[in-house]
């Protein structure tokens, strides 16, 4: 390391003459001003105010093509009638598509019916998913057994088991409990609801998932729903 002189180490601090207000006031005042931008609107103005077109398409997975097929009709209806969308399928991409009409005035309808077709094409039935067109506080929440804990083989199809109990009993009794609608694909969970409720749904599938018998998940959510209707 180079050696420092102690003489010139330290070095004296230089006076300060007191601060030209006029000059701090002139530098402030060149400052741009804060952008202001005009509020959002369904017309595109660079379009010489023609309205805008939004789409969304739904990829639809190739086991719901058959369904979607035989409940084509309940789906566009309510879609078409109620929300004024225009909705197809494309046959090549094998994804629904819907667009905005100039009928449509509410802004947020393009969203739902993408979320509506997208829980009917996760499994849900129609006259679930269609509460969402209806309602504004659900969602859908979806998760996988392995997101809880690692299963394999036969320990993989006994939780499953569990999941569902004998001819669905445990998965209604949840459903019941917790105002949801819960759907098992394989080794996937979709459950339909309000936030707080998913969050109890969840928590309850969760304690299955790790082995808690059904009886233990009962005394909890019994205590758990009953201390939510209080509030």
């Amino acid at each position: 390391m180079p050696k420092v002189d102690r003489n010139t180490r330290k070095q004296p601090l230089k006076e300060v003459g007191p601060v030209d207000m006029e000059t701090e006031d002139a530098g402030a005042a060149v400052m741009p001003e804060k952008p202001k931008f005009a509020p959002l609107s369904r017309h595109d103005e660079n379009a010489g105010g023609d309205l805008k077109v939004e789409w969304r398409r739904v990829p639809v997975p190739q086991h719901r093509m058959k369904p979607l097929k035989a409940s084509w009709m309940e789906l566009y209806t309510p879609i078409t009638q109620n929300l004024k969308l225009d909705m197809r399928m494309n046959l090549q991409t094998k994804k629904v598509e819907i667009k905005t009409t100039p009928k449509t005035t509410s802004p947020d309808a393009l969203q739902k019916a993408a979320d509506f077709v997208h829980a009917y094409l996760l499994g849900f039935e129609i006259r679930d998913a269609i509460a969402l067109l209806r309602l504004d506080d659900l969602y859908i929440e979806c998760f996988e057994i392995k997101d809880v804990k690692t299963l394999r083989g036969e320990h993989l199809s006994r939780c499953i088991g569990r999941l569902a109990g004998k001819d669905g009993k445990t998965k209604f009794t949840i459903e019941n409990a917790t105002r949801t609608r819960i759907v098992l694909a394989d080794t996937r969970i979709h459950i339909l609801g309000s936030f707080q409720n998913i969050r109890v749904a969840r928590d309850a599938l969760c304690s299955l998932i790790l082995g808690s018998p059904a009886s233990k998940v009962y005394t909890k959510l019994r205590s758990t729903c009953a201390r939510l209707n209080d509030s």
